[in-house]
Formats: C-alpha cells, structure tokens, sequence
C-alpha cells in the first residue's frame, strides 16, 4: 500500500477544507474513495474532477508508488 499526498485545487480545496493531505491506496481509485469517505462535497467535486500523478494524466485505475503526488483538478471555468 502506497502512502501519497492528495493536494486539492480548486472547488476540490473548497470542499476538502485543505490544500492537501496524506492517504494510502493502491490504485488512485482506492485514494479518491478513501478521501471521499464521509465527505458528501469532496465526493461531488473528485467525481468530475481530472487527476494527475506525478504530473502525468492518471484514470483512476492508475496504480501508485510510495510517495507520489496526486494532484485532483475540477473543472476550471473561464479562458
């Protein structure tokens, strides 16, 4: 099991109530329902939100290293 930091921007920060935090998982899918476990809000938003692991685009099936950096970007509006 893979210990990552999750850091949240956006809506994504708005609704975690902070900028980052320390989960473990596996896969990302095992991070975002970890994360979203009793978070209704946090839920919401990292269900349309985009993912990046160590910088590269990751789908949720995405397998994690000891020490990544999830990055979860909602939706961003305007140009």
């Amino acid at each position: 099991m893979a210990s990552v930091t999750v850091r949240y921007w956006a809506a994504a920060r708005t609704a975690a109530g902070t900028a980052s935090e320390t989960r473990d998982g596996q896969t990302l899918a095992d991070v975002v329902r970890q994360a979203s476990a009793g978070r209704p809000e946090l839920a919401r938003v990292l269900g349309i939100c985009s993912f990046l692991v160590d910088s590269t685009r990751a789908d949720l099936a995405t397998p994690l290293a000891d020490g990544a950096v999830v990055d979860a970007l909602p939706p961003f509006a305007g140009g």
